[in-house]
């Protein structure tokens, strides 16, 4: 479905992504790991066109949508989803209507500006809100929410665009332990129902173990590791992190099992 090759980011000398090799044969949910600076995001904006490759090529479905412009290019980031770690939402709208914005790629301007929706439209941005277990808040400000029910909302608004990939930058980075699961289950969900590819930027291992059937490690803007979360071991996290011996993989843990283990 999906093949990189060679990518390649360059900001004057510094190289944020270099030569990057994924084939992705199927819809999977795919975490990517590293450590800050490593690249993850910058490959993610690449990907859904925010930024522009300096080289290489990306082919989605026999596609090449490396050099895509214009309509095209707006069209390929309509079914490639992008949620962002600080949810992007406009804080004084409502819930409803910030999901319905994933609709305004394929809107004219006029409905933009005065919030016109067709009423199917409206039906079916609260049935993903119900479906992620939040349609309650479909009525309110989204400043009025929780930061997981926020993000939930994000993610609400990436599925009215019917998107054929979701990439998440750090979905869960600002979010407390339960809410970060919750987050997780409900990306984890939307891969297995409808059969989408789910792309996430991590930062836990053990999220990208329990929630992702491969795990991409990134370290200087190299893929370093590719491979099952079964083999992604302590030791293989230490190479990725560029880690000694003191590494704990527990200080970066989601599970409320292992924080309550962690000794202060």
């Amino acid at each position: 479905m999906l093949t990189i090759k060679k990518l390649t980011k360059a900001f004057g000398p510094n190289v944020a992504v270099d030569k990057a090799d994924i084939q992705i044969d199927r819809p999977a949910m795919i975490g990517i790991i590293g450590r800050s600076g490593a690249g993850k995001s910058t490959l993610l904006r690449m990907l859904n066109r925010l930024s522009d490759a300096t080289s290489g090529q990306m082919i989605f479905e026999g596609r090449d949508i490396t050099g895509l412009t214009g309509h095209d290019k707006r069209a390929w980031q309509s079914e490639c989803a992008m949620i962002f770690q600080q949810f992007n939402l406009v804080p004084r709208m409502d819930v409803v209507s910030n999901v319905l914005h994933g609709t305004l790629n394929r809107r004219s301007t006029l409905t933009t500006m005065f919030n016109l929706f067709p009423t199917a439209d409206i039906h079916r941005a609260i049935d993903i809100l119900d479906r992620l277990g939040i349609a309650e808040h479909g009525p309110k400000r989204a400043e009025a929410l929780s930061g997981g029910q926020q993000q939930r909302v994000a993610i609400a608004r990436a599925l009215m665009q019917d998107p054929k990939i979701i990439l998440a930058d750090e979905p869960i980075a600002s979010l407390d332990p339960m809410n970060a699961q919750v987050v997780m289950q409900s990306l984890r969900r939307i891969h297995e129902e409808d059969g989408r590819m789910v792309i996430a930027n991590l930062h836990t291992l053990d999220t990208a173990r329990r929630y992702c059937d491969r795990v991409i490690g990134m370290r200087d803007g190299r893929i370093v590791f590719d491979g099952t979360p079964e083999q992604l071991t302590t030791g293989v996290a230490r190479d990725i992190y560029g880690a000694d011996d003191s590494f704990n993989e527990a200080y970066t843990s989601t599970e409320i099992q292992t924080l309550n283990r962690v000794p202060a």
